[in-house]
């Protein structure tokens, strides 16, 4: 897209979406038996679960792929053409995919500090989004994504699927009815094997790959290739640490049996262990939440080696991702992302169990053409507030101290430093607007 069209793309966008939305409400929308054309955007990692979690679907169509990286583009394009027999509509700026007119909703795998301009610039654009977990790279930039979504009237999905699992739907409910009793305490956790990243030198950028656009609202750098693919996840101009990969997962699923939003409290220690490396993140972390008014607890940890297991008997090396809840008559445990097993009593007796799934893709096409954004599992509003968890830790960290929280203002109190890290800088012209 060239600087004349970016500039129109940005001033229209939101008089697009204001008439998308005037056509909702009269509407004259997708039925059932209409095609929904997807893009999805950012291919290397999780993007490319979405082109097959999408392809499956009956009445969808992945239309056109975006990524920053012609070669993983022109692969990823290949290797559907060969498996489906058909084309897609190749873009390498998401700009140039929300400016046409033929595709209905995007879905988006991008590194994290693009997840929420590219989904307020769908809402403008009066596009519909699927956006992988965190649905944000900071509160402030998540808040502004949910009220694009609600102003413009559009159906934003966050990528945690465990919450289209019907078992764990089904745990959720239990606790919310007592099942296990006063439930007090969750905690989440996230064991993963996650080796030394090394280091690597600054060197020229790879040839096709459009680096203006992958820095996007992040500072200009120079490249390196610890700051590009999978690794950008250490480093905190784009990434979240693993408390915004895979922990964002579990806090939310602690968050939702819990039943609460954000906490009054919050506190993280730990640091970067073993390694001399260019990660950035911590490694190694403990988060604990304080709801006063609910009288309940979240505890969050983060490790990256070798690890015991507090859910279940696996076996040494195995990535442990999970939950336990405590109440007044029992525990649940919900060792994955599909099942979930009860222990009564003081000497765990086992009750109920059960293990399955569901389709997060589904439902968020469903929610697409009900233009209903409460027929959703994860909502954007429900991603924001697990999301601001895992960025409210990471501040807590960064900061060294415990943070009291306003959480109608979604800010720390009196601590103009930790507020600093609650936004960014936004780079020009990648710059999320405080009116969306």
């Amino acid at each position: 897209m060239n600087e004349k069209n970016r500039r129109s793309f940005l001033k229209t966008a939101a008089g697009t979406a204001a008439g998308v939305s005037a056509m909702i409400q009269t509407g004259a929308w997708a039925s059932a038996n209409e095609t929904i054309r997807m893009c999805v955007v950012g291919l290397h990692g999780r993007g490319k679960d979405h082109i097959a979690g999408f392809d499956a679907l009956e009445n969808v169509e992945v239309a056109a792929m975006c990524d920053v990286d012609e070669s993983v583009l022109n692969e990823r394009a290949d290797q559907f053409k060969a498996k489906t027999g058909r084309e897609v509509k190749k873009f390498t700026d998401v700009r140039d995919v929300l400016a046409d007119p033929n595709i209905d909703a995007i879905s988006v795998a991008t590194p994290n500090h693009w997840h929420s301009l590219i989904g307020i610039w769908a809402c403008q654009a009066g596009k519909d989004a699927y956006i992988e977990k965190p649905i944000s790279h900071n509160i402030y930039e998540g808040r502004k994504l949910v009220e694009a979504a609600r102003k413009y009237n559009r159906i934003v999905q966050h990528g945690t699927q465990i919450r289209s699992s019907a078992a764990v739907q089904e745990a959720i409910q239990m606790l919310h009815d007592g099942y296990i009793g006063e439930v007090y305490y969750a905690k989440g956790t996230c064991y993963k094997w996650r080796n030394t990243i090394q280091h690597t030198p600054e060197e020229p950028v790879p040839e096709g790959v459009h680096y203006d656009e992958w820095l996007g609202p992040a500072p200009d750098r120079p490249f390196t290739r610890n700051r590009f693919h999978y690794n950008w996840h250490w480093h905190w101009d784009y990434g979240n640490g693993d408390y915004g990969n895979q922990g964002v997962h579990q806090v939310d699923v602690a968050r939702w049996g819990l039943g609460v939003g954000l906490p009054d409290l919050a506190s993280a220690i730990g640091g970067h262990f073993m390694f001399d490396d260019d990660q950035e993140t911590p490694n190694t972390m403990v988060c604990s939440y304080k709801y006063k008014a609910a009288n309940k607890m979240l505890v969050f940890e983060v490790r990256h080696w070798m690890s015991n297991d507090e859910l279940e008997d696996r076996k040494p090396g195995d990535n442990i991702v999970g939950n336990l809840f405590l109440g007044s008559k029992g525990i649940m445990i919900i060792p994955s992302y599909s099942a979930y097993k009860v222990f009564m009593g003081k000497n765990h007796t086992p009750d109920k169990a059960r293990d399955e799934g569901g389709n997060h893709w589904a439902n968020f096409i469903k929610a697409v053409r009900s233009r209903n954004y409460k027929d959703l599992n994860a909502d954007v509003e429900e991603g924001h507030f697990s999301a601001a968890l895992c960025h409210l830790a990471n501040v807590s960290y960064r900061v060294e101290r415990t943070l009291k929280i306003d959480p109608i203002a979604e800010r720390a109190i009196d601590d103009d430093e930790a507020n600093a890290l609650l936004t960014r800088n936004y780079r020009s012209p990648f710059v999320v607007p405080d009116k969306v």
